[in-house]
């Protein structure tokens, strides 16, 4: 299963990428995050791991496996014998940024679990994406 969501942000890249790489203040202003808590200090590099509390489930333990400054961060998680990738795509547009956020399941059960969810991750995506616009207004250049 894959699902993605473009949009453009009136903001430059170096912008949207410290909104989009600050995952513990998602929750502040992204409604499908309760609670986002770093299991390492410093920066997001590949190997970072944090604690995620979304609506409806319960927490996972989404870890970095790529990450190119300003651009692209992707992570992933496991859950009943699924594997879930999540990938922050950034690129400079002539508004601003284009952010694109997918997810995609793999592994035993990915079809049903699309079929049975793909709907509502698509809507949670594009709720996610409408979050990081209106929260890169509020964010110093």
């Amino acid at each position: 299963m894959y699902r993605e969501h473009s949009t453009v942000i009136s903001a430059p890249p170096p912008v949207v990428w410290r909104l989009t790489t600050d995952v513990e203040r998602w929750p502040s202003f992204m409604p499908t995050m309760q609670a986002v808590e770093r299991l390492e200090p410093g920066p997001l590099r590949v190997g970072s791991s944090a604690r995620v509390k979304q609506p409806g489930q319960t927490a996972a333990v989404w870890t970095v496996s790529a990450i190119a400054p300003e651009t692209e961060f992707t992570w992933e998680t496991r859950r009943l014998g699924l594997r879930m990738i999540g990938k922050h795509v950034l690129a400079p547009a002539a508004a601003g940024t284009r952010n694109t956020l997918s997810i995609e399941v793999t592994g035993p059960g990915a079809g049903l679990f699309g079929a049975l969810f793909g709907g509502m991750i698509a809507r949670v995506i594009q709720r996610e994406n409408e979050a990081f616009r209106q929260a890169a207004g509020h964010v110093p250049a």
